[in-house]
C-alpha cells in the first residue's frame, strides 16, 4: 500500500488517539505514516504484546497480524518445553516418577520444529530457550520476516529456516519436539461456536497430527480457544495428553495440546489445566557450551 505523508502531532493529540490517525473509510494510518486495512487497527494496538521489541524493526505481513503467537504465551511454552527435558526443572518435578527424564542433564538441549513458523513469533522464543530450532514455512515473504525478526531479537544463529509445505517435508525430517499451529482459516473462525477440527483449511487436525507423529511422537498443538478439549485429547489415542486453556491478562486466547513426553499427565489419561500468564519483558538465554 501507498505510504501517506506522516502527520506531526502534538503530545495531547498523540495521547488522545494513541498514535492512530484516520485514513480512508477502510484504513489507518500510523504515527510513522504506515497505511493499514481498519480490520489491523486492534491488532497493531497490541503489537508490544506480540513482540515487544516491535519498535526495532519488526516485521509482519496481514496474515501475520492475525496470526502470530502472544509473546507471553510463545515464551511461557518454549520455557515449559525446555524444561520437561531438565530433570531438575519445576515443571519435571510434577511428572509422575517413572516419566521423568533422567538422561537430559543440559538445559534446552533439544530440538524443536515448529511446522508453521509464520513471521517468527514462536520460534524466536524456542530459540531462547533451546539449543536448536526447525522454522518451516510455505510463504518465502513470511519465512524471510521469520529470518529477520529473529536477527532483531540475536537468535537467528540457532535457528534452521526452512521453505516449503510441512505436509510434504514430515517424513524427511526428525526433532524432539513438533511444535504446530495449522491454518485456522483467518479471523472467521471465531464466529463459530466451537471449532471443527476436522474441517480446518488443507487437511483435518488428525492429518496434521498424523503427519508430525513422522518427525516426534512428542506433539504440541496450539489451536483456537474455542476448539473442543475432547476433539484435542482424541487425536492421539492412548497418548498422555494435556489441554492447556492458554490465558493472557485474564483473557482466553488459545488452547494448547500436550501430547507424550511434553504433557504432565500420566500415560492414556487426559487432563486439563488454566495458564495464566502476563506481558513481560523478554530476555534472551543463549545457550554456552
Amino acid at each position: 500500500m501507498g505510504k501517506r505523508k506522516r502527520k506531526q502531532f502534538q503530545p495531547a493529540q498523540m495521547a488522545a488517539t494513541n498514535g492512530v490517525e484516520a485514513g480512508g473509510s477502510d484504513t489507518f494510518v500510523t504515527p510513522q505514516g504506515q497505511e493499514m486495512p481498519a480490520a489491523l487497527e486492534k491488532y497493531w494496538r497490541q503489537r508490544y504484546n506480540f513482540f515487544w521489541r516491535f519498535d526495532e524493526g519488526i516485521e509482519i505481513d496481514e496474515e501475520g497480524w492475525y496470526s502470530v503467537t502472544p509473546e507471553a504465551i510463545a515464551e511461557d511454552t518454549a520455557e515449559r518445553i525446555a524444561q520437561l527435558h531438565n530433570p531438575q526443572s519445576r515443571y519435571n518435578q510434577q511428572r509422575p516418577p517413572k516419566k521423568k527424564q533422567q538422561c537430559v542433564s543440559d538445559f534446552g538441549r533439544i530440538c524443536i520444529l515448529e511446522a508453521f513458523c509464520g513471521v517468527g513469533g514462536n520460534a524466536i522464543k524456542f530459540a531462547e530457550w533451546c539449543e536448536h530450532v526447525i522454522a518451516i514455512d510455505i510463504d518465502p515473504g513470511r519465512l524471510e520476516m521469520a529470518r529477520h525478526n529473529a536477527e532483531i531479537y540475536g537468535v537467528a544463529d540457532r535457528i534452521e529456516f526452512i521453505l516449503g509445505d510441512f505436509y510434504q517435508l514430515a517424513p524427511m525430517l526428525k526433532a524432539d519436539v513438533v511444535f504446530m499451529s495449522p491454518p485456522w482459516g483467518g479471523p472467521e473462525y471465531l464466529g463459530a461456536e466451537v471449532f471443527d477440527l476436522n474441517k480446518m483449511p488443507f487437511h483435518s487436525a488428525q492429518e496434521w497430527l498424523d503427519r508430525a507423529r513422522m518427525v516426534s511422537k512428542n506433539i504440541v498443538y496450539f489451536m483456537p480457544k474455542n476448539c473442543d478439549p475432547v476433539q484435542l485429547a482424541d487425536l492421539y489415542p492412548g497418548a498422555p495428553c494435556e489441554i492447556e486453556l492458554n490465558y493472557t491478562n485474564g483473557f482466553l486466547k488459545a488452547v494448547t495440546a500436550y501430547y507424550n513426553d511434553v504433557a504432565l499427565s500420566d500415560e492414556g489419561r487426559c487432563m486439563i489445566t488454566d495458564r495464566r500468564v502476563y506481558r513481560r519483558p523478554s530476555h534472551s538465554k543463549p545457550i554456552t557450551d
